[in-house]
């Protein structure tokens, strides 16, 4: 598999996360859409787990120009677009998987699963019939559920998870990665729920590498602790 990642902390994490999944192996981590389309014509690859805002280039952009030039490797588009219309263009492109930022190694490795198991199904040979491929691509649309913490929902984590990407996407460029980033109150009141429920999402996301933690100091007594998203970019 190669790796695609403008961010060098995420690309570790993905290639890190990739290579905890069995029969999964990294071929290479690139950074860049040109950087992609030179090592699939040097390296054959099955598949790419592709970034679509690269720096010099769309996701998408790579995905046509790989098809153009007759490659088939299978694409698993990582990106936080939840434009409709670009997840249409994503099939249109032959994307396999789509993954949205941010994410945990759990949701990662239940789309990797899902993919070796249309990988083993789809072998050189004829099907018997119909049910046969709707079987086949099944494999690739239904997903086992990623189990959270008992008490925690997914809609929930969606949310938070959007407050902290929609600071991050705010925060003046002067400030730097981190900034100040949003406390627990904070998160609590963007989202509607209770401050003690916002930590332990926080906590959560943080704990996955979703979120960074940073202690505050901005007055007498125990500093507060802050989150910011792990990435600035969509």
């Amino acid at each position: 598999m190669l790796v695609v990642e403008d961010d060098p902390v995420a690309a570790e994490a993905h290639r890190a996360y990739v290579e905890r999944v069995a029969g999964f192996t990294v071929a290479g981590v690139v950074h860049s859409g040109t950087e992609t389309v030179r090592f699939c014509r040097a390296h054959p690859v099955d598949l790419v787990l592709l970034d679509f805002y690269l720096p010099d280039t769309h996701g998408l952009a790579v995905c046509r120009t790989l098809r153009a030039e007759g490659n088939t490797v299978d694409v698993i588009a990582v990106t936080s677009a939840r434009d409709l219309g670009v997840v249409r263009a994503a099939v249109s492109a032959g994307v396999v998987q789509y993954l949205l930022k941010p994410f945990t190694f759990a949701a990662l490795r239940d789309k990797l699963d899902s993919y070796a198991r249309f990988r083993d199904a789809a072998r050189p040979g004829e099907v018997d019939g119909q049910a046969e491929v709707d079987r086949m691509l099944a494999t690739l649309r239904t997903t086992e559920h990623v189990a959270l913490p008992k008490g925690m929902s997914g809609e929930t984590l969606d949310a938070i998870s959007a407050v902290l990407a929609d600071a991050a996407r705010e925060r003046p460029s002067g400030e730097g990665d981190e900034g100040e980033g949003l406390s627990a109150a904070a998160v609590a009141d963007a989202v509607g729920v209770a401050r003690v429920t916002a930590r332990r999402y926080l906590e959560y996301l943080a704990d996955n590498g979703l979120a960074r933690r940073k202690p505050h100091y901005g007055g007498v007594g125990r500093p507060e602790v802050r989150y910011t998203a792990t990435s600035r970019k969509a």
